[in-house]
């Protein structure tokens, strides 16, 4: 009996072996295709050793700078309808860190210093002048924070996206949440694949039908596939207490223009805090500010891009640029 439990014990090892060597070679087998056929769709610079990808789309005034949210595989792809609206009047850039979309993974640390200085290098490398508009989405958030109290003479305004601050966790009394590391092999693995064939909808946007082109999910599915959580976005995401904590003390610019957009789904604690009473802390010293409230998900840009543009055209001219 007990040989008979260990040989069925033994097959059903093997098969399982067997199967992760078949989805390991046939993803990194798909992996070599893909990344061959799905070209970057803006320009490579080296950054510390490294390619990072830039993207740029439009003309005018006002340098605006895309800064994407923890985890988004592929930022160019998933800012594309905000960016083709902001585009018309504006020039728009995207630069994808390393671990995300078209940019090398990195050895570096991912703190918040090397995340600037690795931002502003590829911007330099790239002959785009500044001083930017940068727009944040979520934790970058604390990077933009960082970077506007480092070069103030950098940086002419900021527009977040529903954007984590420093001071948010005190506020609320939380904590940041920890990636195991595990998490890491996924991609390498092809689970992350396997789990897009499944799955697919928990990795592309939430947005109606033709929001996205087809050749955009597609490639948003390659890139995940690719990239989603590796060791990077993992390591970013463990170092988000002591990024917070470095900036903790900062705050904006009294005389830098802020304008931020969050969610009107108020969710309020026993102590009646909110997102929305927290940004106007945040704003409470600064001069030229708006608070604007939106009907949508923490990724405003999936669905109310039109409406953000306008807004964003609104703000450009009345604190920015104003006759």
């Amino acid at each position: 009996m007990k040989t008979k439990i260990y040989f069925i014990t033994r097959n059903i090892l093997l098969i399982i072996a067997a199967v992760l060597l078949i989805t390991v070679v046939f993803h990194n087998v798909l992996t070599i295709y893909e990344e061959k056929k799905n070209q970057p769709l803006g320009q490579l610079v080296e950054v510390e050793g490294k390619n990072m990808h830039v993207y740029t789309k439009g003309k005018g005034e006002n340098t605006i700078v895309l800064l994407s949210g923890l985890g988004t595989a592929a930022p160019v792809l998933d800012f594309e309808p905000l960016i083709n609206e902001m585009a018309k009047r504006n020039k728009i850039v995207v630069v994808e860190p390393f671990g995300y979309g078209w940019s090398d993974l990195t050895n570096r640390e991912r703190t918040v210093e090397n995340i600037v200085e690795e931002l502003r290098m590829a911007l330099k490398k790239s002959n785009i002048k500044g001083p930017y508009i940068l727009m944040p989405h979520s934790v970058s958030g604390i990077y933009s924070m960082y970077y506007a109290n480092k070069y103030p003479s950098e940086i002419k305004a900021i527009i977040g996206i529903d954007f984590t601050l420093p001071k948010a966790l005190e506020y609320f009394d939380e904590s940041t949440p920890k990636m195991h590391n595990y998490m890491s092999i996924l991609a390498p693995s092809g689970i992350t694949r396997l789990a897009l064939s499944i799955t697919p909808n928990k990795f592309l946007p939430l947005a109606s039908e033709g929001t996205y082109s087809d050749e955009n999910l597609k490639m948003t599915k390659s890139i995940t596939a690719w990239k989603g959580y590796n060791r990077n976005v993992v390591y970013e995401s463990n170092e988000l207490m002591n990024n917070i904590k470095k900036t903790k003390g900062m705050s904006f610019p009294a005389n830098m223009p802020i304008m931020i957009f969050t969610t009107n789904k108020v969710e309020v604690n026993e102590e009646d805090k909110s997102n929305i009473t927290f940004y106007q802390t945040q704003l409470s010293n600064v001069t030229l500010k708006k608070l604007v409230t939106i009907e949508g998900h923490h990724y405003l840009h999936w669905t109310r891009h039109k409406e953000m543009s306008d807004y964003v055209d609104r703000f450009v001219e009345n604190f920015i640029n104003p006759n």
